[in-house]
Parts: structure tokens; sequence; C-alpha cells
């Protein structure tokens, strides 16, 4: 395989076929990237962070997402399965350790996974991190509805809600309805509303609000069951995990927009005055990797941990 080959394969377990690519050099410095949401699948355009001719990236669509099959499902879907993927699929590479890269949702399972396997783990680059609180989608559903407020409001109408407070229970509960009309208007509008926050545009509603597909559906499924379980983590048995694959030797940098509208900055904070390990940066941006200065940094913070061959 050259430096610009992409290698596609599946590993089968639980039922679940999950699909990744491999990118780069065979003998590359290996990093596996975590993608976010929960349910969004990966994205190409994180590749672009990386120079593909000193690094062999591996990108794993979690189960039930992207290329993953059976798309969208909740059997054996939990963060628990997740992580002992990751273990299969590095093992399945014969790679004997490998970087840890995510954004969002998949900061945190990179530290999930680094904390339970941390012999596994060469180091961990996170941007955007999310400590799975109630805390932080309380934020999102609820406090950040000054950002977008025409799609918080078709939220609100489309998940049948009457009071701000209970928004988050009420997409989570329509996106388990029997109902396929139901859930399919609420992860539609939940799509809309979580792209104008990010945005924050006047015009982002309409430029978003797309006809429906079975892909939006089965994201949203996938995010309201985790959401609905805490991510089967929380805030203190992740910086638990956190602690621990510092204490066992695997480095971890972090880059946190300090205009991140989704995963609030002080996240970073939180963690580094719990793990005092962890080297931090706050960079002037939001939260999504496309950033420019959060791109930079991200960057550096892989070519700090990781190194190259």
């Amino acid at each position: 395989m050259s430096s610009h080959d992409t290698m596609h394969r599946t590993i089968n377990r639980d039922g679940h076929a999950i699909a990744y690519t491999v990118h780069g050099d065979p003998h590359g410095a290996p990093v596996v990237v975590l993608h976010g949401g929960p349910g969004s699948g990966s994205q190409p355009g994180v590749l672009r962070l990386f120079d593909l001719t000193r690094f062999r990236v591996v990108m794993v669509d979690q189960r039930g997402t992207g290329a993953s099959t059976p798309h969208g499902t909740l059997r054996h879907n939990d963060t628990r399965h997740l992580i002992r993927d990751l273990e299969a699929i590095r093992a399945q590479l014969g790679i004997a350790r490998w970087g840890v890269v995510g954004g969002s949702w998949g900061a945190a399972l990179a530290l999930a996974y680094a904390g339970t396997y941390p012999a596994s783990v060469s180091g961990v680059v996170l941007r955007g991190l999310f400590l799975t609180s109630e805390r932080e989608v309380r934020r999102l559903f609820v406090r950040s509805r000054f950002r977008a407020p025409r799609a918080w409001q078709a939220l609100m109408r489309a998940a049948c809600c009457g009071r701000a407070p209970a928004l988050p229970s009420a997409c989570i509960r329509s996106m388990r309805s029997q109902s396929r009309g139901r859930a399919d208007a609420v992860a539609a509008a939940w799509r809309t509303y979580e792209n104008a926050v990010l945005m924050h545009k006047t015009a982002a509603h309409k430029r978003t609000a797309s006809k429906h597909d079975d892909a939006t559906t089965a994201k949203y499924r996938i995010q309201a069951y985790y959401l609905a379980h805490g991510c089967w983590l929380g805030e203190r048995r992740l910086i638990a995990l956190a602690r621990q694959a510092v204490a066992s030797g695997v480095a971890v940098h972090a880059v946190h927009g300090s205009r991140d509208p989704v995963c609030p900055p002080d996240n970073l904070r939180r963690l580094m005055r719990a793990v005092p390990a962890v080297h931090g940066r706050l960079v002037d941006a939001g939260h999504l990797a496309s950033d420019p200065r959060l791109a930079e940094a991200l960057v550096a913070a892989i070519r700090n941990t990781f190194g190259a061959c």
C-alpha cells in the first residue's frame, strides 16, 4: 500500500460488521481516529491533519455508524463494546501500540479506551472534549437555544415538548418512539438545531433543513441511546480513566476551542485540574476540526505527541 492508497476492512463481532479504513504509510506511526456523535461515522476530512507519508491512520466507523452494519442498531452497542472493538482492530492489524486521536464524543472514547488498555496506547490527542455529563447535555439543548432560536423552536415542536428543561428527555423519548414519522421528524429537527448552534448564523436553519434521510434517524437514534445512559461513563468515571491512562505513562494532549458552543471550554480546565499531567491548550476557535486555528493546533499536538517514523 502506497502513502496514497486506502484499505477498506471489516471485523465481525456480536452480530456487527465494524468497518474501518487504513490510510498512509504501512510503516508509519500508527494512529487510530475516533469520530464524534455518538453516531456520526468517520469524516474523511480528518486525514488533512496527518502527513500520510509518515503516518498510518486507521479510521473506525463505530457500531451502527458509517459503513458499519447493521446501520443504526442499538443491540450490543455501548461504550464497553466500542472499546473492545478498538482492541480487536488493533490486534487484527498487528499493531503493538498506536496513538489515539478523538474529537468531541470521540475524545471521551479515546480517554476511556486509553484508561482501559493503556499498554496498547502510545499517546492521546483530544479535540473539543465531551465529558459525558448531564450538565453538558442541558447546556446544548437549553442554554444554547439563544444561538439558534428558530431551529430550537422547531425542535421543541417536533419533540412535542412544552418546557425547555424537558427538551433533552423529550428528544431521547422521541427517538425511542414506535412512530417512525415522529422519530424522523425529531432527527431532522435535531440535526438542523445542532448545525445552527455550530454555525451560529441566522441563515443556518434554511441552509441545513433538507429532506429527511435514513442516515439522519440512525445517527440520532444512536446518539439519543448513548445520552440516555450517560454514554456508560459520566464525568467522574471518565476522569478516573484519564488518571489511569496517565499513571500508566500515556501522554495526553488536548486542544479546545475557547468559543466552542457544544462542549464548553471549561471541560478542558476540569480535566487539567483533575489530571495535572494533561497538556492542554485553549485556541481561539469553535468546536469543529475544520476550523483553521483548531486544525493548526491539532497538527502541532499530533506531531508533538506521536512524532513520526
